[in-house]
């Protein structure tokens, strides 16, 4: 199973976050198993609940850190990857989708209680979402 199909599996077959869709969909090849993704990806989506940055972008970032981040202290040039990878993510996530603000693309904001009755109520994670997970693993798929 590929990327994009690992992480439509876990998003629109499994019902996970997603956040955790993209993030688990490269977990095991970065090297932590897809069970601890799950968790670390876990509190991400709605924009981190708030309608802030997309969970397709922060799951995708998180694999990013993964493969690039900094872990020594003194290694500047991890820290420069990893801020160049991620800031060229961010852009073509936004290029490809419009926005990688969740409240600009779902055009609900998970902060508003009112807005969460709607998007419960009309599913528009259903057809708005999957699509930008798809386009999240597919970007980063490039990136890894």
């Amino acid at each position: 199973m590929n990327h994009v199909e690992k992480s439509k599996e876990l998003f629109v077959d499994q019902h996970y976050h997603c956040s955790q869709a993209v993030f688990a969909a490269f977990a095991e090849e970065l090297g932590i198993p897809e069970e601890q993704a799950l968790k670390i990806g876990g509190c991400f989506a709605g924009g981190m609940r708030n309608g802030e940055v997309c969970g397709c972008v922060t799951g995708a970032l998180m694999a990013l850190g993964l493969k690039y981040g900094q872990c020594d202290v003194s290694d500047y040039e991890s820290r420069e990857k990893a801020d160049q990878v991620a800031i060229e993510f961010m852009r073509r996530f936004k290029e490809e989708n419009g926005s990688y603000l969740c409240r600009d693309l779902l055009g609900y904001d998970f902060s508003k209680q009112e807005d969460v009755k709607k998007i419960q109520e009309t599913k528009t994670y259903l057809t708005i979402c999957p699509p930008l997970v798809k386009s999240a693993t597919k970007i980063l798929e490039e990136f890894l």
